[in-house]
């Protein structure tokens, strides 16, 4: 039977299989399944999405990979064995152990694979010393893109649909009518769930994308919101498969986990809220806040602060040093301005001018008395700021007048 996928109120028809390619190596079968390759795809692009943003959310990205590769093999494991124990062929797997390895015939279980990624990612986180709630926060965003690429997978498969559907995307195939639930019309489209999921997942993306951009505050606040986004969308569309694993005869275990991850998140996400808005503004800013802008912004505030007071500092000492300088000339001042001669002084000289032309030992004698008297009357004048040089000019005048010998 040639294999096909059609959506008839569209027009639209595909005829494509699960396999890509089939191929022999040393003599071993190998099938290359859309499943496989778009999951690794899924699971690239995460890789390379949160080590782009590592250092953003403050993980260094080589302990980063450490904690990936390994929380990666036991996600792989672990939707295997949640699908193994909640499967209707339970039994088949319990009789015979070694079908739980078979896993190229189907049976992976996607919350199991969540649960096991971050049971193991906290262990890892404390072994390669990586802040758990950091690295939840940015394998919440890859995982968001790994389910979103991975679920096509189911496309090619014609599987996880859901009940018939009138919409105009309902979609049909040759797995699809040929029936293996008594919940549908094989002759009728169903709702393609695989699509819903995966529109899903990648509006979380883009929104918690933006949102740790631009209002990320505190770490685990990302995941949380993962946590309640995806639960959300899994209960309403896991109501509309026709494939769920059952608990009971009534209750779909995966609406069951998804409940509990709904109220599970919100109690997490108020609670990092109030641990939150519970610390110091100052010690969150530097310990918690992964917001760089606002750091800088406070840096160059601080800085601003620090050059207004630096300026008014040097304005102060500039003014007390011209204070001082001014304080110390009008201190030097009265020494270096000039006074007018003495009256004293003058009428002296002028009674050497007059005098009678005595002999030369009787003027000889009056001038030393004269000096004397001028050195008395400089010291009075000295005071009031006279230069020695009006001191000697009488003196100068009296020995141009005496008479030569």
């Amino acid at each position: 039977m040639k294999d096909y996928i059609a959506f008839p109120k569209l027009g639209l028809e595909f005829n494509i299989s699960d396999t890509i390619a089939e191929f022999k190596l040393f003599g071993v079968q190998f099938s290359l399944k859309w499943y496989g390759l778009l999951i690794a795809i899924g699971f690239l692009l995460a890789v390379i999405y949160a080590m782009r943003r590592a250092k953003y959310f403050e993980i260094d990205p080589d302990a980063m990979i450490d904690v990936v590769l390994v929380s990666a093999l036991f996600a792989f494991i672990g939707a295997r064995l949640y699908y193994v124990v909640f499967s209707e062929d339970r039994s088949y797997y319990f009789s015979n152990p070694a079908n739980i390895f078979k896993v190229w015939e189907g049976g992976l279980a996607i919350y199991g694979g969540i649960i096991f990624a971050f049971v193991t990612g906290i262990w890892m986180c404390r072994l390669r010393k990586v802040n758990t709630l950091a690295m939840f926060d940015i394998a919440s965003l890859g995982f968001l893109i790994g389910q979103s690429i991975g679920r096509w997978g189911n496309f090619f498969n014609q599987e996880a649909f859901g009940t018939n559907t009138e919409l105009p995307w309902g979609m049909t195939g040759s797995v699809i009518s040929y029936g293996y639930s008594s919940l549908y019309d094989t002759d009728l489209p169903v709702h393609p769930t695989f699509l819903y999921e995966s529109l899903w997942c990648a509006l979380g993306f883009l929104l918690l994308h933006l949102f740790s951009k631009k209002a990320y505050k505190y770490k685990g606040q990302i995941f949380s919101l993962y946590i309640i986004w995806y639960g959300i969308g899994r209960f309403f569309i896991e109501g509309l498969r026709t494939d769920s694993l059952m608990l009971g005869a009534s209750l779909r275990v995966s609406q069951v986990v998804a409940g509990l991850s709904v109220l599970g998140g919100g109690i997490m996400y108020f609670y990092l809220r109030y641990k939150h808005n519970s610390l110091p503004v100052d010690l969150f800013a530097t310990a918690e806040d992964g917001s760089s802008e606002e750091a800088e912004e406070t840096l160059e505030t601080e800085d601003s602060e620090t050059a207004e007071s630096i300026d008014e500092t040097n304005a102060e000492d500039a003014e007390n040093t011209a204070d001082n300088e001014e304080s110390i000339s009008e201190e030097i001042k009265p020494d270096n301005e000039a006074v007018e001669p003495d009256p004293e002084v003058e009428n002296s000289a002028g009674q050497v001018d007059s005098g009678d032309e005595a002999g030369q030992e009787t003027e000889e004698s009056e001038a030393p008395e004269n000096l004397n008297m001028e050195s008395d009357d400089s010291d009075d004048t000295s005071d009031t700021g006279t230069p020695q040089e009006t001191e000697i000019e009488p003196e100068v005048r009296a020995e141009e007048n005496l008479p030569s010998e």
